[in-house]
């Protein structure tokens, strides 16, 4: 069984930076793919960043410039630097690990960005 377990989340004002980690405890084995998703109030949940054992990046376009993944294939960790935080990027943020056979779910975390 692997657990995500999520941290750095919190309240921060628009054009401050936060960084959040996530860890994949339980398997031995990195996962094949790792990212980051967020969900705003009545909005559907929407990919913010992906990252394969490669290192290659994926982002939304709304975030691109301002957010950037990385991970630790030795760790089992996916880490989201946010610089240049908006309002709009207010939700709960929620870190996926992806395995051959199966896709793990964090609980997520709120991030809050005031203006």
């Amino acid at each position: 069984q692997v657990q995500l377990v999520e941290s750095g989340g919190g309240l921060v004002q628009a054009g401050g930076s936060l960084r959040l980690s996530c860890a994949a405890s339980g398997s031995i084995f990195s996962a094949n793919l790792m990212g980051w998703y967020r969900q705003a109030p009545g909005k559907q949940r929407e990919l913010v960043s992906t990252i394969t054992t490669r290192g290659s990046t994926n982002y939304a376009d709304s975030v691109k410039g301002r957010f950037t993944i990385s991970r630790d294939n030795g760790e089992n960790t996916v880490y989201l630097q946010m610089n240049s935080l908006k309002p709009e990027d207010t939700a709960v943020y929620y870190c996926k690990a992806n395995y051959q056979f199966t896709t793990y779910w964090g609980q997520g975390t709120q991030v809050t960005v005031s203006s």
